[in-house]
């Protein structure tokens, strides 16, 4: 019955959209999103560059779709916005799945592009994972897995796409398998919020603002711990690290995922809701994360990092990761909060290896990431 609705609405949609593309395409950029309600980042950088260089109008829609009839109607009238700006742009830049963009029957010339919203390939997602039951596939975790592969083949899933950027050649392989398509669609490109974290002048001025919001971390080395999203949060676990620091010697700096719930609030930590991670691991002397993606930001900092793997097996029976784990990443892993401590305390880590790791994921240039993004744009679109 669902899948029936699904191909009732996808007709609904294309017979709406044959009309909107009646509409003349503009001299336009749309981008859209749906991992955030504000503008990322990301794209902020990206439109000022494009407003810089070009005479392109930028539009950026960005919303989340959340559970709830409410929510769901709601972003059903966010798609017709986002259906006319995509029938009258001249080319579409996403970082996540677009409804639209994969239904849809698109003017010809239209480019659209995959910049997707976590840079380096670490744990699998999209169509890697499609085989399991991880619950960050596409729909209900409760769905069986034939079930999901159904859905995601009548939501035509991440199909529509000219190019996909991947940060790096060795991250290439493993976003064109993620995506479903052949190598030739992925362009080697890193996120724009590389030019940010290779800022000195925006490092300095970030770190300034962070401490005299908190000045108590002015006084102490300051550890960041930044986890990735976890459905059941185990509290024990953040607890334990919590326990595990000398606060005389130390300040330690949470910054969990905006999605996370956790109910108990440790009054000797800053749980900070103010600035991004990535901003917070710039005043940061120590990072400690887990599986995060986060890592790919955080390598470009040159500073020490580790990771607090309290579940791994359990984590890796669900997710799996496209590299090896344990060797790859540049930085001391324990199951144990102390060991971790202990770590920091006696200064055990490489950074030769987190160069290393920068340099095999990251494709840095000497042109900033934005330019080249305009530079690539400016290139399609004349196709």
């Amino acid at each position: 019955m669902m899948l029936l609705i699904l191909k009732l609405a996808i007709v609904f949609l294309n017979i709406i959209y044959f009309f909107i593309k009646l509409f003349p395409t503009k001299n336009k950029i749309t981008m859209i999103s749906r991992q955030s309600d504000k503008i990322t980042t990301d794209f902020k950088l990206l439109k000022k560059e494009i407003n810089k260089c070009t005479d392109y109008q930028v539009v950026i829609l960005t919303k989340k779709l959340k559970p709830g009839i409410k929510n769901k109607i709601s972003y059903v009238f966010h798609m017709f916005k986002q259906m006319y700006h995509i029938a009258t742009s001249k080319c579409v830049i996403l970082d996540s799945y677009c409804i639209p963009i994969s239904l849809l029957k698109h003017k010809k010339k239209l480019v659209v592009i995959q910049m997707w919203h976590a840079m380096g390939c670490l744990k699998k997602f999209g169509y890697s994972i499609e085989e399991t039951n991880s619950s960050t596939s596409a729909f209900d975790k409760e769905m069986t897995i034939e079930k999901k592969k159904k859905i995601n083949k009548v939501m035509r899933m991440h199909k529509g796409y000219n190019y996909i950027f991947a940060s790096s050649e060795s991250s290439a392989p493993h976003f064109a398998e993620a995506f479903g398509y052949d190598i030739d669609s992925m362009v080697v490109m890193p996120l724009p919020i590389v030019d940010l974290l290779t800022d000195s002048n925006y490092k300095e001025e970030v770190n300034k603002r962070i401490k005299n919001t908190y000045p108590i971390m002015k006084k102490k080395k300051n550890i960041v711990y930044v986890p990735t999203f976890r459905p059941e949060e185990k509290e024990e676990k953040i607890q334990e690290l919590i326990d595990s620091i000398d606060y005389k010697k130390y300040n330690l700096i949470i910054k969990l995922h905006p999605l996370t719930n956790l109910s108990n609030y440790d009054e000797r930590v800053i749980w900070d809701k103010k600035f991004s991670s990535q901003d917070m691991m710039i005043a940061g002397n120590y990072i400690i994360t887990d599986y995060s993606a986060i890592v790919y930001e955080a390598s470009l900092l040159n500073k020490p990092l580790f990771f607090y793997t309290y579940d791994y097996d359990e984590y890796v029976n669900k997710r799996d990761f496209y590299t090896d784990f344990k060797k790859e990443l540049p930085g001391f892993i324990s199951t144990n909060s102390k060991d971790i401590i202990e770590a920091i305390e006696h200064d055990n880590y490489d950074l030769t290896r987190i160069h290393k790791f920068r340099n095999e994921y990251i494709d840095m240039n000497n042109d900033t990431v934005c330019h080249r993004i305009v530079l690539f744009i400016k290139k399609v679109i004349k196709r």
